[in-house]
């Protein structure tokens, strides 16, 4: 039979199409009603109620192959044998998901006084149907269709309806996770070490010889250093105090202190290229000394003129 090998074939492209591995099986009760070919029989109609059993695989998400066996309710007229495979449409999360059946149905007539000239005792007939099914809970699933069955040749055309209580044993094997990619620890920031700074301070004192404002040459280098860090940090300005010994009045005094300060000032703007601006010259007169003028040596220290700048730099190692 052609049409029998064509539904042997579509069973087996429905088993091997279930995309999801699973464990899942099941076994239930059915209640259908048959209504056979009417040729089938001299007297009377094949039809009736039957009751039967039936365990099926469940291949996938969405496929199912099952096998069931029916009789009739009240007499042992036929008894049916049956292989169907279902294709399962729609998504698992609805409440009721429609199917299509797809199979072959085997009868067993047992009244052969019955039957019309040139009829089986046993006859195989393609079997397809549409149903519905839904989850009562997590473990049992009903379902309800209609099928109409094809028989070959004289075995006639048939239709049917199922109503069918399962019990799903197992679970479908869920997929294994996706990996996690466990992200890499996160590299400690880089600290980099606090420079050290350091604070330069230069001092300048150049000294002076009894009533004079001029500057002597053994300063040179004291005047240099003081220069050359005005021009490394342009930033810092310059305040020179000039001072005297007690001799002399205090109003000579005081000009003459102004005197010499201003004459270290120019010497820093004229030798060295400082600019004027950046420095400031006060006359203190005999009103600060930092030693006696009792001596000689007391009163040299006196007549004086001093300056201090501080700056800081990074050492570099």
């Amino acid at each position: 039979m052609k049409s029998v090998h064509s539904v042997i074939g579509t069973l087996m492209i429905l088993a091997s199409s279930a995309a999801v591995a699973t464990d899942s099986w099941y076994l239930g009760g059915t209640l259908g009603y048959y209504d056979l070919d009417s040729e089938r029989a001299i007297t009377d109609d094949y039809q009736g109620s039957q009751a039967g059993l039936q365990i099926g695989k469940q291949l996938g998400d969405n496929v199912a192959i099952e096998l069931g066996h029916g009789v009739n309710i009240g007499h042992d007229d036929f008894d049916v044998t049956s292989l169907t495979g279902l294709l399962w449409m729609g998504s698992e999360a609805a409440n009721w998901r429609p199917y299509a059946l797809v199979g072959l149905n085997q009868y067993n007539i047992d009244d052969v006084s019955n039957l019309a000239a040139g009829h089986d005792d046993k006859s195989i007939q393609l079997v397809a149907g549409l149903g519905l099914g839904t989850m009562l809970n997590d473990n049992v699933q009903f379902r309800a269709d209609i099928r109409g069955m094809l028989g070959h040749d004289e075995d006639g055309e048939d239709v049917g309806m199922q109503l069918s209580l399962n019990h799903m044993f197992g679970k479908k094997s869920a997929p294994a996770p996706a990996p996690v990619a466990v992200p890499e620890p996160a590299p400690a920031p880089v600290v980099a070490d606090e420079p050290e700074v350091r604070t330069i301070t230069i001092r300048l004192n150049v000294e002076f010889e009894f009533n004079k404002d001029i500057v002597l040459a053994v300063y040179g280098d004291q005047l240099e250093a003081i220069a050359a860090a005005m021009s490394t940090y342009e930033d810092i300005d310059l305040v020179l105090e000039g001072h005297t010994d007690s001799r002399g009045s205090d109003d000579y005094n005081a000009d003459l202190s102004d005197r010499r300060a201003k004459a270290v000032k120019a010497k820093l703007a004229a030798d060295y290229g400082i600019a004027a601006s950046r420095i400031s010259a006060i006359g203190y007169g005999e009103s600060r000394p930092i030693d006696s003028n009792d001596s000689d040596e007391g009163r040299a220290r006196n007549r004086r003129v001093v300056g201090e700048m501080s700056f800081s730099e990074v050492v570099v190692d």
